[in-house]
């Protein structure tokens, strides 16, 4: 399940694109949700993280429940993607509780940097708590990309109950199993990575990570923003899955439904469905960020610059672990 991509060489700043690859829709709304809201990690627990957002941020979420991918005012980006190796062990309540649905959204509400998450999470041990998808029922088995304006780079795992933190510039593509700590190691073989083995083409999550990474070195700067977009998604279209009926024992090679773009200096956050022939992209410098707003992504008609079409709604409820 999915693909991620920070492009850092493009002429025009860090660039940010993601597939979001699943069994079925996740339906998806884009949303605003504004600084100041009280937030809970984990309802009825003895000890869940609360926080107070300070900044504002744009999401797109899963089934309205939770926050998958999105950037905040500051320019720093969260991407959750599946992992099947992800154990976050059994709940230790000398730990602050916070449950996956909300991981990608407190660092969106609380930091302007990845150097900032990093340093906090190193000084102060959260313990995220899975939840069920609601639809398959499937375990959120997930790890977490952060990327930021400076081009910072970051990747969090959680394996056998303990986090584990990758944090480099060069940390630009992110897949899923396995591991990410072996997915350096299994890029060696490779050529044009240090190794003799061709490029390969299938749509394991090792193999895409391969294939990615390769393609995002070849892409030559480009001289305006919209080019350096179209660049940066012709590498995540190679890197997406294809139409067809996905594997239930297998999720993470499920269909691509939809895919992200985010220019983190200018605040551009572009979304593809792949049921759309259309492309839509927000603006937010020309947003209202003080309401919480959603872009309900199931109506006809939208293509373009939909900054203007986000209704004021009341902010979603987070699933609780």
């Amino acid at each position: 399940m999915c693909t991620r991509t920070l492009w850092l060489d493009s002429g025009q700043g860090p660039i940010a694109g993601r597939n979001m690859d699943w069994a079925q829709s996740l339906g998806t709304n884009l949303w605003i949700l504004p600084a100041g809201a009280e937030r809970t990690g984990i309802e009825n627990d003895s000890n869940p993280l609360k926080w107070t957002s300070t900044y504002a941020s744009l999401v797109a979420t899963a089934y309205d429940l939770a926050s998958a991918d999105g950037v905040n005012e500051k320019g720093l980006a969260a991407h959750i993607l599946w992992l099947a190796e992800s154990d976050y062990g059994e709940r230790d309540t000398s730990q602050l509780g916070l449950s996956v649905s909300l991981w990608a959204q407190f660092y969106l509400d609380q930091f302007d940097s990845v150097a900032a998450c990093v340093e906090y999470t190193r000084k102060h041990p959260i313990q995220v708590r899975p939840q069920g998808d609601p639809v398959s029922g499937r375990w959120s088995t997930v790890h977490l990309a952060l990327s930021d304006a400076s081009g910072d780079s970051a990747v969090i795992e959680i394996i056998n109950g303990e986090t584990q933190i990758h944090h480099d510039r060069s940390f630009t593509v992110m897949t899923n199993s396995p591991p990410f700590a072996q997915q350096l190691e299994h890029i060696k073989q490779y050529q044009g990575f240090g190794g003799n083995l061709p490029l390969p083409g299938t749509t394991e999550a090792a193999d895409r990570f391969v294939r990615a990474s390769y393609y995002l070195s070849k892409l030559p700067p480009a001289d305006t923003p919209k080019r350096a977009y179209a660049a940066l998604l012709s590498v995540m279209r190679n890197a997406a899955q294809p139409f067809g009926v996905p594997d239930p024992a297998r999720p993470n090679i499920s269909m691509t439904i939809w895919r992200t773009l985010i220019d983190l200096q200018r605040g551009v956050y572009a979304f593809e469905s792949s049921f759309s022939p259309d492309i839509v992209w927000v603006q937010l410098n020309k947003m209202d960020l003080t309401k919480s707003r959603k872009l309900d992504l199931s109506q006809d008609g939208l293509v373009g610059d939909v900054t203007d079409r986000f209704i004021e709604t009341p902010a979603f409820k987070f699933l609780s672990a």
